[in-house]
């Protein structure tokens, strides 16, 4: 965060970056064929540079019949809904990061009841994801937003905004609502 409250995003890693260069010891890297894909590796200290999905994990929640959305505050889709969701950090649970980016978005506190579905997302121009979403129980807090949530709303299925951020997360409302309907688990295999 910047002194006047904007973000300072001026030194953060691009995520799913594409190098060049060894980030390990700063040679160049070659282009070569690798267990049959085209890769990037180091001929001198052999570093290969797999471009692996980045784990994020989320959830479904939902109140009287409502599920809750963001808005979001920061690109990329920046006043796109969404489902509660974020990178996982380091060292963390899907189920934990869950829990921390619902509250860190929408003040509420959760507990995850279920795995529901998992989701390859191929649509973050800043990488590919492999999104974790859990079907919660809310347990405390207070709805407001914050950190990359500009709004934080509970919609009726009708009412659900056009705008849906990411198609990993319009999946998962879909799923989600047949799930509703027919009772029928695991969600529908796409």
């Amino acid at each position: 965060m910047t002194n006047d409250g904007g973000r300072d995003d001026s030194h953060k890693l691009v995520i799913g970056r594409e190098y060049s260069f060894c980030p390990w010891c700063g040679a160049k890297l070659n282009d070569v064929f690798i267990d049959g894909k085209n890769r990037k590796r180091c001929a001198s200290c052999d570093f290969v540079h797999y471009r692996n999905p980045i784990p994020a994990a989320g959830a479904i929640v939902e109140t009287d019949g409502k599920i809750l959305l963001v808005k979001r505050r920061y690109p990329p889709y920046v006043g796109a809904w969404c489902l509660p969701a974020g990178f996982m950090e380091y060292g963390e649970t899907p189920e934990n990061c869950c829990v921390r980016e619902i509250e860190e978005e929408t003040g509420l506190k959760v507990i995850p009841k279920r795995c529901f579905k998992v989701y390859a997302g191929d649509d973050d121009p800043r990488t590919r994801a492999v999104l974790v979403i859990y079907l919660v129980e809310i347990s405390g807090g207070k709805l407001k937003p914050g950190d990359d949530a500009s709004e934080a709303v509970f919609f009726e299925q009708t009412e659900i905004p056009a705008n849906i951020a990411f198609k990993s997360h319009r999946e998962a409302l879909n799923d989600y609502f047949v799930y509703k309907k027919t009772g029928n688990w695991p969600p529908p295999t796409r």
